[in-house]
This record gives structure tokens, sequence and C-alpha cells, in this order.
């Protein structure tokens, strides 16, 4: 059997323990159809297959690349396109069941041009992103149903409710955005109400599906929030150069995203990152060859940047799964 010293770094690391547990209590609290796993936060088919083993038969997608994969696998059954295209002819051959979230005429026009024929009305909830006025859904369902189209329901991601720290801030700020997605859904109908994410899982009790991914392994920005699932990704990296008062590994901005702030080392200070590096202040000089493990601030983005996961038990590698939903 292999171990993470065979591995040519900077190369991902899943803690097997921390991610059965993490898939194990979001299945808990999230039985069957009320968790729609997000795919964007992994990008690999054999880490979803685990969560549909749980009974997670539908799944959340933020590319057309992530749906064509995801129904090429088997594992097309109910899958959601979180997200506006403007050409959707690759999604309507695909045998799966595919929903398109739409928030415009030209987003409406499209899913039935291409084939796709169910949509969500997407609607702005407080994120200055993608989704319609919530007084405009309406209009667009009934748009959507002159096109052809089944409208299920209506999607709106809190998504700027995920980083604050406080649970009852965050409780409220819940509230309110779903607030707005209520009272689309009372214009647009259907059975759907899709929202929330890995920090309001257990918050928002008014979607009736949650779409969170990052929970399977987590990362060092949700790690603040005090949820109960584990670290299970690092970026295992060699130490290449060591100073009086510093060290450098391998594993820079190529391999690391840091659009939420700099990863995190135990027992060091994380510096900076530059392309091929990440300079910390250990609290123990290392010594060039030596292995660190370095936890990233932002799965979703560091995952994308790398060809697999290796799923780990202590320094010994049980399974190697392909980042294979990579692209566009």
């Amino acid at each position: 059997m292999r171990s993470i010293h065979d591995l040519q770094t900077p190369v991902l690391l899943v803690d097997a323990a921390a991610f059965e547990h993490n898939l194990a209590s979001m299945a808990r609290a999230l039985p069957g159809t009320r968790l729609r796993p997000h795919v964007k936060a992994t990008k690999c088919t054999e880490l979803a297959r685990r969560q549909a083993a749980l009974g997670h038969a539908a799944f959340t997608c933020a590319t057309s690349r992530e749906i064509e994969g995801m129904a090429a696998a088997g594992l097309g059954a109910d899958l959601l396109l979180a997200n506006e295209v403007l050409d959707a002819t690759r999604l309507g051959r695909l045998d799966a069941r595919v929903t398109v979230a739409v928030d415009s005429p030209e987003t409406i026009a499209a899913a039935a041009r291409g084939g796709v024929r169910e949509v969500l009305v997407d609607v702005n909830v407080g994120m200055p992103r993608c989704g319609c006025a919530p007084a405009e859904a309406g209009r667009l369902a009934e748009q959507a149903r002159r096109a052809g189209l089944q409208v299920r329901g209506v999607m709106g991601y809190e998504g700027h409710v995920m980083p604050i720290q406080s649970r009852a801030e965050r409780a409220e700020a819940t509230r309110v955005a779903m607030e707005k997605l209520l009272e689309a859904h009372e214009q647009v109908g259907g059975e759907v109400i899709s929202a929330g994410g890995t920090g309001t899982f257990d918050l928002n009790t008014w979607a009736t599906e949650i779409q969170a991914g990052s929970y399977s392994l987590m990362d060092a920005e949700y790690e603040k929030l005090g949820l109960p699932f584990r670290q299970a990704l690092t970026v295992l990296a060699t130490v290449i150069s060591v100073s009086e008062h510093w060290a450098v590994a391998d594993a820079g901005l190529k391999a690391l995203a840091t659009d939420h702030g700099n990863p995190t080392i135990e027992g060091a200070r994380v510096w900076f990152c530059s392309d091929e590096h990440v300079t910390y202040a250990p609290e123990r000089r290392p010594r060039p060859g030596d292995r660190v493990h370095v936890r990233p601030a932002h799965v979703d983005p560091t995952i994308a940047k790398h060809e697999a996961l290796h799923v780990v038990e202590g320094e010994r590698v049980l399974e190697s799964w392909p980042v294979d939903l990579r692209g566009w």
C-alpha cells in the first residue's frame, strides 16, 4: 500500500475518518432529499457516490461540465444547474433529469431552445450575484410555462450570510433572506424551495432542500463557524527552504486558493503565498525535505487546481479519486 511519502507534492489529502464523520453527520441532520449536495465544492464523482450511498440522490452543480460528468457517472437522477446559462444544448441532450436556474427572459429562452424541460426561478435574496428581484419571480415563472417549461419552484442562495461568525446573527440574516425567497415562491408555486449551504445547513428551516457542499471536506474559513464537521482536507507540501526565522514549502497560489485569506499550518504563522511557495514562521524549525500539512482557506477553488484526491489513514493512502469534474 502506498504512503503519503510516495506522493509528489503539492497534493491533496483527505482524512478518511474525518470525511466519513462529515458525511454521516450531515446525513443525520438532512436525510435523503433534504440535502442536495453541491458538487462544485469537490468536483469528484467518486466522492459524490459516497453521498449518494447515504441516500442523497439529487445533486447541485455549478457548470455544464459538472452536469455532464455526473450524468456520465450514473448520478443523473436529479441534477440542478444552480447557475444561468445562455446555451443549454449540451444539457438538453443528456440522458438525465436536468433542471436549470433562470432569472431572465433570455435564460428562459435558452433553456427552452436547448431542450431543457425543467427550471427553477433564481431569486436574489441579498447576495449581489445572479437572481431576479422577488417581485419579478411570478412573471418569469409564467413566461417559462408559456415556453413549455415545467417550473419546479424557486432557488435563492444566501451566500452573503455564510461568513457571519455569530450564530445568532447568521440565523437572523438567514431568516431575512428566506423571507424574500418565500415571497417569490408564493408567486411562482412548485414543490421546490432550494437554498442554503454549509454555513446555514441547520439554520435554514424554510428551504425544502439545502445545497451544502463544503461540509464533506471543510476548510479554514468554515472552521471559524464552529460547525459539527471536521477538517478533512489538507494540501501536503514539502519544505524546500529554511531560514533563521521562516520556512518555505512548495504549495503556493497554484496549489491553494487564497480568495478567503491565507491557508493555515498547525504550529505556525503563515506569512504569504507566492506562485509555488508558502512562506511561514514555524514554532519548531523544520528541515528541508520535511512534509507539512497546509489547510486551505477555501476548499472549492483549491480542489479545482488539482487532478486527484488521495484518501488517507495516517500516512497510508487508501484510495485515490480523480477530480474529474473540472472544466466548463
